[in-house]
């Protein structure tokens, strides 16, 4: 078949053209000029090619004369030889290892396109002798790569023999007699590294993986790390079975997904106050956060809180447990004791409602001389003319600037004091955080707050639960005070959160919205034969606001104390600004002596015939003058 250049089929007229494509089959031997040339060349160069089944077979026959892998030499042993026998008459086992990889057919294959480009570009089928050397080339770099890396396991020096590696060459045939005489050896140990100075407990906490029944051994190469080139110690562990582990990361996740195995029950211990949502699961909330929602919270089942008679507000000491994949909180394994009693003897208590209310009949000793009392002649004015007594419910009536707050914090100091035994709360409601960080620092008790630019939702939240803990403790048997400043604050948050019910009193107050108040006012008793709580709060007046005075009516006459503060006495510096006449205490005679009683009468007889300025400075001045109460009863009345 004759071979046309290029050159000289575009010297030819177009019919010689023709003709040629006729002869050479050309599939459209009608197109134009320039792409007839093309598709004579292109007919031309495939029918110049070889066979691609001759070719393949011609390198298959080269591979095999030319290619022979080296084998090993066989080491032959009289067992061996006498084995030889009976492996004659047994039938052949399947190999084990990987199966053998045809690279002859693949590089035949790449052969064959690097001849087909060869001939598209004009080249020579002389030079596939060179493209064929150039194959068998990548095809030993091939059976290289496809080796697989030979990974090894550390075994202790009292193993009988090395471990076997666990791959086969792929075309030699001579390993099969290798392979039978390599013995039987012992499974190697697993080993634990740890360092001479260490006293790392790992040989102990983590478990050992059992082994796979395959006779190869294959270990995972390690990254090295830094720092550890000094010799170390081998410690061997106890053998066991061991399984085939996919990487490094999945056992250490593997780890992670169960760490409730290393945290055994009675480890973590926490401890908060019980607030149960309306699905009746519950969560204890921290002091650190003032009960209210926190990253730090614990979880508690409703089977929980019904198994263990768990109520809002009770402060729950448990143990706790991570939380597992799906769990966002920690959660409550077991309640160790609910309000410092066991959870037993806390079962059958009698609930706040149903405990018989009395008269506070136990005095609060309020004269102290202590160094945190700032003004201590405050404390002996209200410690004669309105004792606060165990489960008073108490109202510190006063306008703004007259030193409520002080007042407050010199009673609570005072308690604290005298009275170590009692548990004071002090619930700020809408108040300036300066004044929180003070009485934070200045007063030994919890104090629990919601300034005012936190919004009437969150008052009434913290109100709730800290109510709801004095409950708590009270039916627990123990003496709880609260001093809330202000109530008035707190029952403007009330109204805010009602819902309006269309009936509206004077000042915009809701005819619903003070109920709540009330209720927590209305919480403070004594209780008979155990327990009591007492509310001292502050109520403001003539503050400008309609709705601060409505909301004082509304209180008036639900306390059965009352301390009444004076404008113009703090206008002329005089502290306490306590009204006298106006300040008493109901049932006054269970908390102070007749005598007392007697002499406070006379005393009241000759300061009501003066007015609140007056009557305010003779106390003062009798009072300097002595050291104690009963000494200023003695002058009064002399």
């Amino acid at each position: 078949m004759q071979n046309y250049h290029i050159d000289t089929l575009k010297a030819m007229a177009e019919d010689e053209l023709r003709s040629v494509a006729r002869s050479l089959n050309v599939p459209n031997p009608n197109e134009d000029r320039e792409s007839l040339i093309y598709s004579i060349l292109e007919v031309q160069v495939f029918a110049n090619m070889p066979n691609p089944k001759d070719l393949l077979q011609e390198v298959q026959a080269q591979n095999t004369e030319e290619v022979k892998p080296k084998s090993k030499p066989a080491v032959k042993t009289k067992a061996k030889e006498e084995s030889a026998v009976a492996e004659a008459s047994t039938p052949e086992k399947p190999k084990r290892g990987r199966p053998r990889k045809i690279v002859s057919e693949q590089s035949a294959l790449e052969a064959v396109a690097k001849a087909a480009e060869a001939h598209k570009n004009d080249v020579n089928l002389a030079d596939l002798g060179l493209e064929q050397e150039e194959s068998k080339a990548e095809e030993s770099k091939a059976e290289v790569a496809a080796t697989p890396i030979t990974q090894m396991v550390f075994t202790s020096k009292k193993a009988k023999t090395a471990p076997k590696l666990t791959e086969l060459l792929e075309d030699n045939h001579s390993e099969e007699a290798t392979s039978d005489a390599v013995t039987e050896e012992t499974p190697a140990r697993k080993m634990i590294f740890t360092h001479k100075s260490s006293k790392s407990v790992l040989s102990e906490v983590l478990p050992i993986q059992p082994k796979s029944d395959a006779d190869s051994i294959v270990a995972e190469q390690q990254p090295e790390q830094d720092g550890y080139n000094e010799p170390h110690q081998v410690e061997e562990l106890p053998q066991e079975e061991e399984t085939p582990s996919v990487s490094t990361n999945t056992n250490r996740s593997n780890r992670l997904q169960n760490p409730v195995d290393l945290f055994p029950e009675g480890i973590l211990v926490a401890q908060g106050i019980l607030e149960i949502m309306s699905d009746g699961y519950g969560f204890l909330r921290s002091g650190d956060y003032n009960y209210l929602p926190s990253p730090d919270d614990i979880y508690l089942s409703p089977q929980q809180i019904r198994q263990n008679s768990l109520r809002p507000g009770d402060y729950v000491e448990a143990s706790i447990r991570p939380p597992k994949e799906n769990e966002k909180y920690f959660p409550v394994s077991k309640v160790v004791s609910v309000n410092g009693r066991s959870v037993e003897e806390m079962r059958d208590r009698i609930p706040f409602d149903h405990l018989t209310p009395i008269f506070p009949d136990e005095r609060f000793k309020l004269e102290s001389k202590e160094s945190n009392i700032n003004d201590k002649i405050g404390l002996r004015v209200v410690d004669l003319f309105s004792p606060i007594g165990k489960g008073q419910r108490g109202l510190i009536v006063a306008q703004p600037k007259t030193g409520k707050t002080m007042l407050l914090k010199d009673i609570a100091n005072a308690i604290a004091n005298n009275h170590p035994e009692v548990y004071m709360i002090i619930l700020l409601i809408d108040e300036r955080p300066e004044e929180v960080t003070d009485m934070a620092n200045s007063v030994n008790a919890e104090v629990v707050a919601s300034t005012f630019d936190e919004p009437a939702e969150r008052h009434v939240r913290i109100a709730e639960i800290v109510l709801n803990k004095a409950k708590r403790m009270v039916e627990s048997g123990l003496d709880v005070v609260i001093l809330l400043d202000s109530i008035t604050r707190l029952a403007r948050a009330y109204n805010t959160v009602q819902p309006t019910s269309g009936k509206v009193l004077s000042g915009g107050v809701d005819a619903n919205a003070l109920q709540k108040p009330k209720r927590f006012f209305g919480a403070a008793r004594n209780i008979k034969d155990g327990g009591s709580l007492t509310i001292i709060a502050t109520a403001l007046q003539d503050t400008g606001s309609k709705m601060d005075d409505v909301i004082f009516e509304e209180f008036k006459g639900t306390g059965n104390m009352e301390l009444q503060l004076d404008r113009r006495l703090a206008n002329k510096r005089i502290f306490p600004a306590v009204d006298l006449v106006a300040s008493s205490t109901r049932r006054d005679d269970l908390l102070q002596s007749t005598s007392t009683v007697s002499k406070m009468w006379g005393i009241r007889k000759i300061l009501s015939e003066m007015n609140p300025i007056e009557s305010m400075e003779m106390v003062k001045r009798y009072m300097e003058q002595s050291p104690n109460n009963e000494a200023f009863l003695t002058i009064v009345n002399s």
